[in-house]
């Protein structure tokens, strides 16, 4: 079977070390656009975040962020998929990070929300080329839906915390990790494989006309159900703590 689309996560798979795409994968990128094969990025990362990359790329698709959450256009920015976490869903997650004294992220309308800077901010921002705006308390009492929440803990805590929030929370979010260290929290039924499968229909791709390529938990959904599945010779254990 031909390869229709091509979809890649970013970090720690499209991108070195440096996260920036290298010389090679952009030429094997182009060579896939010039050979028509339609190109995505599928990643937990904020849109804005993605979108320069898109632009290096002169992609004209839609691109998947926030793990599957939004599905908008790279040059229309017209939104095809918004699937934000329940608000009360948010709100008892929220109290719940509070009460335990664990770091969390709150994306709202593309903005990266937090309580303070601290070591925790100041990594994802140089990761993302994000800056996080600190708003105090009110980060637990935010009245707009969210398109996910980030949770951070130190590693000896992560596994516990993971197992923690997946039991609490079990039906109303799903949880998932991109990082050692980053507990993603979305809206049930959010996730790559989701956005990509919905995308491709689109243009008429079957699944099994799709390649999907990355290295963590957040894209075992869309590596283990397209026709080509691709974990990267530096992917993580995908070892998931039993809720």
């Amino acid at each position: 079977m031909k390869i229709k689309m091509i979809a890649s996560d970013m970090d720690d798979t499209l991108l070195n070390n440096d996260r920036k795409i290298s010389p090679r994968n952009l030429a094997a990128i182009k060579k896939a656009l010039a050979a028509g094969i339609v190109f995505t990025l599928a990643t937990g990362r904020m849109y804005r975040s993605i979108k320069p990359f898109a632009e290096q790329l002169q992609l004209d698709v839609p691109l998947i962020a926030y793990n599957g959450a939004l599905v908008k256009g790279a040059l229309s920015e017209e939104v095809y998929v918004r699937k934000p976490l329940q608000l009360q869903t948010a709100l008892d997650a929220l109290a719940y990070c509070k009460g335990k004294g664990y770091y969390v992220q709150v994306y709202i309308d593309d903005e990266l929300l937090v309580k303070e800077e601290n070591e925790y901010s100041r990594m994802y921002s140089r990761i993302s080329g994000v800056p996080t705006i600190a708003v105090g308390e009110a980060v637990y009492n935010i009245n707009k839906a969210p398109h996910k929440l980030l949770l951070m803990t130190e590693s000896k805590d992560f596994a516990a915390a993971w197992q923690d929030v997946a039991a609490r929370f079990k039906g109303r979010m799903d949880v998932t990790s991109s990082k050692d260290n980053f507990l993603e929290l979305m809206e049930p039924g959010v996730n790559k494989w989701g956005a990509v499968e919905a995308l491709a229909a689109s243009f008429g791709i079957q699944p099994e006309e799709i390649m999907c390529i990355g290295d963590s938990n957040n894209d075992l959904s869309m590596i283990a159900n397209a026709g080509i599945g691709v974990a990267v010779a530096n992917a993580k254990p995908q070892d998931q703590p039993a809720a």
